[in-house]
């Protein structure tokens, strides 16, 4: 696991300088990469390639990158895991190629010189973003995993063409424009998160998964190319659906995942894995127990708030398997301390609540290991999440009522403020002022009325996870860009709307939220974490898989518990969902309210000029009073206003 980057100025450029810039570029992201740094120039062509390197496997020197190959041709920096390069080693030994390491990094650079770059992306199986330079041609390639799993943003400052693991290393060079994209923050304060190929800042985009980009010396514009389609996936798994029985899915599964798990068992550091005791990570954990000699070092944190804390679950799971468990319970002291630290961590704004637990249980693990194993996946791929369920159950109680009627009862509901529905609540059900079922049954209502105004099931769900349901509208100047979840000309055609959700999450939430938080909080202390779960062999399996064996009698993630249920008796995992979250939305208006209010300032909101004072204060003062909880638009505003008080120039 590293940290790359480089520069490309595409005319001749003094060595010394380039290396110069590219230090300072890796620099920034010595905490991916504290074992080795590397930098590699060549002056004719003004480029210059960076490496920071987390030693996992191979860790002496012949590890170290930039790697050049055999022939000179090629140089290459990358990041990730391949997995199975052993196999494509052994594949590229029978055609006469030598090897003078054991990395899986001298497997990419001669398999890209031997094959072609695509024909040996195609192979890999793994996580992974590199960056190749062609000596011959002058040609730059840049690849990113199928699922986006590891990050590579890219750019162009002026003339010159920079990329990188994190903005922060685009940042570094000396006249990095901080424009802040203001259609990329509206999409932000919808999301949570900027969906790729979007960034904060105009003129730098994220590569997107499963993607090639190639940039030549004579053409301004880069080849953008994919090498694996999620849509065509999903497509041809609903049309050649798995047709055995529901013994042999089971058996089928357990024997992809457990090599899925096995080939990411292979390092040459201390692994472990996070355990939270739910299905997805209790399923990893038992796979590797199952196929390891030793107790699997298993970590998880607990919280003094019960309705967060998942710790004495993950004990019970842990016992049961045998392994060897840390926990560490945390206070809520201990959890707010973290948030100054997370627009530092987060270089572009990024507010999923569970970014402050992901960064604890990394900090804890990393104290014990090098490489953790992680269970995300699950839930996109098994239909896990419950929001899937509401959309299905509100479609099914609305597919008879006229949309007229549903706009109609909409208005009814909206006419009626949250407040006063509160109050209504209460004196019905002879209610305490405070009680907190009471204070918040209008603001259900309402959101409940937003949904009544959809005519389809995908623009509920558009709806249902929206944080602000008029960006544009609250951010000063923006226009609002199209994305997979709004642009249905490349949806994948899917019959039923759960399935569509989980199409629409598996492209954007998962690799954009998820696997961009766990990414950024594991590498901030120099941990490597592994997603077994999406091993692209088995999401093109999961998506063979009737629906039937994904939800069963309103049971999510059937079939991956009928697996796990091999290993862990149901009476320990039956139990209600548990998100991995934080009561930010009670921190707000406690602990958290000096800080808040000091971001949120009028003055400060109109000098800084991104978004409308009046709408921010008036959701302000609403979460605060009780009648509304905004906690996710308040969390996207607030992480917002933090990261441009870390990054933006003065």
């Amino acid at each position: 696991m590293c940290g790359i980057t480089g520069i490309w100025y595409r005319s001749p450029t003094d060595p010394a300088q380039l290396v110069r810039q590219v230090r300072l570029m890796n620099d920034t992201l010595t905490h991916r990469g504290p074992d080795d740094e590397g930098v590699w120039s060549d002056g004719e062509s003004g480029v210059a390639l960076g490496n920071r390197r987390l030693a996992v496997l191979d860790v002496s020197s012949a590890g170290h990158q930039p790697m050049i190959s055999r022939c000179g041709r090629y140089v290459i920096v990358y990041n990730g895991e391949f997995y199975n390069f052993v196999a494509v080693r052994k594949e590229l030994e029978g055609t006469g190629k030598c090897f003078r390491s054991n990395t899986d990094t001298e497997v990419i650079l001669e398999g890209c010189a031997h094959w072609g770059v695509r024909s040996m992306v195609e192979r890999m199986n793994g996580m992974f973003a590199f960056v190749i330079w062609d000596r011959t041609v002058r040609t730059l390639t840049l690849v990113r995993d199928r699922l986006g799993i590891k990050p590579l943003y890219y750019g162009w400052c002026g003339n010159t063409f920079l990329f990188g693991s994190e903005l922060k290393a685009l940042c570094a060079y000396p006249d990095f424009s901080y424009e802040v994209d203001r259609n990329s923050l509206a999409l932000f304060v919808r999301h949570g998160y900027i969906p790729a190929p979007h960034s904060i800042y105009k003129g730098i985009y994220k590569l997107p998964p499963a993607h090639i980009l190639e940039l030549n010396g004579d053409d301004e514009s880069p080849i953008l190319v994919p090498y694996w389609s999620a849509t065509e996936i999903v497509e041809r798994g609903l049309t050649q659906p798995f047709a055995g029985s529901d013994i042999e899915a089971v058996e089928y599964l357990d024997t992809l995942l457990r090599d899925a798990v096995r080939l990411r068992m292979i390092a040459d550091v201390p692994l472990g894995a996070f355990l939270s005791g739910g299905v997805d990570s209790s399923t990893v954990v038992a796979l590797m127990q199952a196929q390891s000699t030793q107790p699997v070092k298993t970590f998880t944190i607990g919280f003094e708030e019960k309705r967060f804390d998942e710790a004495q679950y993950a004990k019970r799971v842990a016992r049961h398997l045998g392994t060897d468990h840390t926990e560490l319970y945390v206070t809520p002291g201990d959890a707010q301390s973290v948030i100054p630290e997370l627009a530092s961590i987060y270089d572009e704004p990024f507010s999923d609540f569970s970014q402050v637990p992901t960064f604890l249980v990394s900090k804890l693990t990393r104290q014990h290991v090098t490489v953790s194993l992680s269970g995300d996946g699950g839930d996109e791929l098994y239909g896990g999440y419950e929001n899937y369920a509401v959309i299905q159950n509100l479609c099914k109680r609305l597919r008879y009522v006229p949309h007229a009627l549903r706009v109609l009862a909409a208005k009814a509901i909206q006419a009626i403020s949250p407040a006063q529905w509160g109050t209504l609540f209460r004196h019905a059900k002879a209610c305490s002022p405070s009680s907190v079922e009471g204070s918040l049954i209008g603001d259900k209502l309402h959101k409940l009325s937003d949904l009544l105004t959809k005519s389809t099931p995908e623009a509920m769900y558009h709806q249902l996870i929206s944080h602000c349901e008029s960006p544009n509208d609250l951010v000063i100047g923006a226009c609002e860009p199209p994305t997979a979840f709004t642009d249905d000309i490349h949806w994948a055609r899917v019959r039923e709307p759960i399935e569509h959700m989980m199409y629409l999450d598996l492209v954007t939430y998962l690799p954009d939220d998820i696997l961009t938080k766990v990414d950024r909080a594991s590498m901030a202390v120099s941990l490597e974490a592994r997603v077994p779960m999406l091993d692209h062999r088995l999401v093109e399996f999961a998506w063979q898989l009737p629906l039937s064996l994904k939800i069963r009698d309103g049971r999510r993630k059937w079939l991956l518990r009928q697996v796990l249920y091999r290993y862990v008796p149901p009476e320990i995992m039956n139990r209600p969902k548990m998100g991995f979250s934080m009561p930010i939305h009670e921190w707000l208006r406690g602990p958290l309210r000096d800080w808040a209010e000091s971001l949120l300032e009028e003055s400060r909101l109109i000098r800084e000029g991104f978004f409308h004072p009046k709408q921010v204060r008036q959701k302000w003062s609403e979460h605060l009073s009780g009648e509304r909880n905004w906690k996710y638009l308040m969390w996207d505003v607030l992480m917002f206003q933090a990261w441009q008080e870390r990054w933006l120039k003065k």
